[in-house]
Protein backbone atom coordinates (compact mmCIF):
# COMPACT_ATOMS: atom_id res chain seq x y z
CA UNK A 1 0.00 0.00 0.00
CA UNK A 2 2.98 2.22 1.16
CA UNK A 3 4.98 1.24 -1.85
CA UNK A 4 1.87 3.19 -4.45
CA UNK A 5 1.72 6.25 -2.28
CA UNK A 6 5.31 6.95 -2.60
CA UNK A 7 5.10 5.82 -6.17
CA UNK A 8 2.23 7.05 -7.81
CA UNK A 9 0.34 9.38 -5.51
CA UNK A 10 -2.53 10.28 -7.95
CA UNK A 11 -3.45 6.41 -8.05
CA UNK A 12 -3.04 5.84 -4.20
CA UNK A 13 -5.41 8.40 -3.32
CA UNK A 14 -7.93 7.95 -6.18
CA UNK A 15 -8.15 3.75 -4.78
CA UNK A 16 -8.04 5.13 -1.13
CA UNK A 17 -10.87 7.16 -1.91
CA UNK A 18 -13.02 3.96 -3.84
CA UNK A 19 -11.83 1.24 -0.80
CA UNK A 20 -13.25 4.38 2.15
CA UNK A 21 -16.69 4.91 0.17
CA UNK A 22 -16.58 0.68 -0.25
CA UNK A 23 -15.90 0.98 3.52
CA UNK A 24 -13.49 -1.21 3.24
CA UNK A 25 -11.23 -0.24 6.18
CA UNK A 26 -9.24 -3.28 6.54
CA UNK A 27 -7.93 -2.85 2.62
CA UNK A 28 -7.38 1.22 3.32
CA UNK A 29 -3.80 2.74 4.14
CA UNK A 30 -4.97 4.27 7.66
CA UNK A 31 -2.16 5.46 8.57
CA UNK A 32 -0.76 7.46 5.55
CA UNK A 33 -4.57 8.47 4.98
CA UNK A 34 -4.76 10.39 8.50
CA UNK A 35 -1.13 11.95 7.46
CA UNK A 36 -2.78 13.31 4.81
CA UNK A 37 -5.40 14.94 6.34
CA UNK A 38 -3.29 16.27 8.73
CA UNK A 39 -1.73 17.88 6.22
CA UNK A 40 -5.08 19.16 4.38
CA UNK A 41 -5.28 21.07 7.89
CA UNK A 42 -1.69 22.32 7.80
CA UNK A 43 -2.69 23.84 4.67
CA UNK A 44 -5.85 25.49 5.71
CA UNK A 45 -3.60 27.38 7.89
CA UNK A 46 -0.92 28.31 5.85
CA UNK A 47 -3.21 29.58 3.17
CA UNK A 48 -4.57 31.94 5.91
CA UNK A 49 -1.04 32.95 6.85
CA UNK A 50 0.00 33.45 3.50
CA UNK A 51 -3.10 35.89 2.98
CA UNK A 52 -2.21 37.60 6.16
CA UNK A 53 0.88 38.51 5.04
CA UNK A 54 -0.39 40.02 1.70
CA UNK A 55 -2.86 42.38 3.85
CA UNK A 56 -0.66 43.39 6.13
CA UNK A 57 2.64 43.50 4.19
CA UNK A 58 0.09 46.47 1.94
CA UNK A 59 -1.73 47.78 5.46
CA UNK A 60 2.30 48.36 6.62
CA UNK A 61 3.22 50.24 2.66
CA UNK A 62 -0.65 52.13 2.73
CA UNK A 63 0.31 53.53 6.44
CA UNK A 64 4.50 54.34 5.97
CA UNK A 65 4.13 55.50 2.56
CA UNK A 66 1.07 57.73 2.24
CA UNK A 67 2.54 59.37 -0.83
CA UNK A 68 2.42 56.09 -2.87
CA UNK A 69 -1.14 55.08 -1.94
CA UNK A 70 -3.38 53.99 -4.74
CA UNK A 71 -5.68 51.53 -6.88
CA UNK A 72 -3.52 48.91 -6.71
CA UNK A 73 -2.87 48.51 -2.68
CA UNK A 74 -6.11 49.30 -2.27
CA UNK A 75 -7.73 46.86 -4.57
CA UNK A 76 -5.22 44.16 -2.91
CA UNK A 77 -5.87 45.05 0.16
CA UNK A 78 -9.86 44.84 -0.28
CA UNK A 79 -9.44 41.61 -2.45
CA UNK A 80 -7.34 39.79 0.66
CA UNK A 81 -9.93 40.56 3.03
CA UNK A 82 -12.99 39.15 0.78
CA UNK A 83 -10.61 36.06 0.67
CA UNK A 84 -9.71 35.74 4.32
CA UNK A 85 -13.15 36.61 5.32
CA UNK A 86 -13.94 33.38 2.92
CA UNK A 87 -11.32 31.66 4.18
CA UNK A 88 -12.51 31.95 7.69
CA UNK A 89 -15.85 31.10 6.97
CA UNK A 90 -14.82 27.81 5.28
CA UNK A 91 -12.47 27.10 8.37
CA UNK A 92 -14.32 28.22 11.35
CA UNK A 93 -11.44 26.11 13.47
CA UNK A 94 -8.75 28.29 12.41
CA UNK A 95 -10.35 30.55 15.17
CA UNK A 96 -7.78 29.46 17.71
CA UNK A 97 -4.74 29.24 15.61
CA UNK A 98 -5.25 33.30 14.74
CA UNK A 99 -2.83 34.70 17.25
CA UNK A 100 -0.25 32.82 15.91
CA UNK A 101 -1.22 33.28 12.22
CA UNK A 102 -1.01 36.57 13.04
CA UNK A 103 2.37 36.96 14.29
CA UNK A 104 3.83 34.48 11.55
CA UNK A 105 2.32 36.49 9.21
CA UNK A 106 3.46 40.17 10.30
CA UNK A 107 7.28 38.57 10.99
CA UNK A 108 6.98 38.22 7.26
CA UNK A 109 4.77 40.93 6.15
CA UNK A 110 7.44 43.48 7.56
CA UNK A 111 10.20 42.00 5.92
CA UNK A 112 8.75 42.02 2.75
CA UNK A 113 6.94 45.71 3.39
CA UNK A 114 10.94 46.65 3.61
CA UNK A 115 11.96 45.42 0.72
CA UNK A 116 9.18 47.25 -1.47
CA UNK A 117 9.78 49.83 0.74
CA UNK A 118 13.09 50.76 0.93
CA UNK A 119 12.75 52.00 4.53
CA UNK A 120 14.60 51.01 7.07
CA UNK A 121 13.27 48.24 9.66
CA UNK A 122 13.08 50.24 12.44
CA UNK A 123 10.47 52.44 11.21
CA UNK A 124 8.33 49.44 11.17
CA UNK A 125 6.73 48.57 14.63
CA UNK A 126 8.09 45.28 16.23
CA UNK A 127 4.58 43.66 16.65
CA UNK A 128 1.85 43.54 14.22
CA UNK A 129 0.04 47.88 14.62
CA UNK A 130 -3.39 46.24 14.04
CA UNK A 131 -6.00 43.18 15.48
CA UNK A 132 -6.84 40.84 12.65
CA UNK A 133 -10.61 42.03 13.08
CA UNK A 134 -9.28 45.49 12.49
CA UNK A 135 -7.20 44.64 9.27
CA UNK A 136 -10.40 42.85 8.20
CA UNK A 137 -12.61 46.07 8.47
CA UNK A 138 -13.78 47.39 5.40
CA UNK A 139 -13.56 50.62 6.71
CA UNK A 140 -10.14 50.82 8.31
CA UNK A 141 -7.32 52.26 6.41
CA UNK A 142 -4.42 53.17 8.63
CA UNK A 143 -1.83 55.99 8.11
CA UNK A 144 -1.55 59.25 9.12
Amino acid sequence: MSKLYEQDYYGWANEQAALLRAGNLRAADIENIAEEIESMGKGEKRELVNRLIVLLQHLLKWQFQPELRGTSWEVTVQAQRIQIAAHMRDNPSLKPQIPDAMKQAYRVACLQAVGETNLPKSVFPPDCPFGFHKALDENFWPGP
